[in-house]
């Protein structure tokens, strides 16, 4: 089966073979880990209020 690299679109063969899968080589898989240490990627989430973070603070304190 191919997919697409994230990075470059080039098809990449999905095998065990490929250590860089989903990518088609390690300079692809470093790109793609350099945009989420300079956060250009993020998972979208819900702001969360100072009284909801006490909470989960105190439900979650061993």
């Amino acid at each position: 089966m191919n997919v697409e690299c994230p990075t470059c679109k080039k098809s990449v063969e999905w095998t065990e073979t490929n250590p860089f899968r989903p990518f088609c080589s390690e300079r692809c898989k470093l790109i793609d880990l350099g945009a989420w240490a300079n956060e250009e990627y993020r998972v979208p989430a819900e702001n969360v209020s100072p009284d909801d973070l006490d909470q989960i603070d105190e439900a979650t304190r061993h």
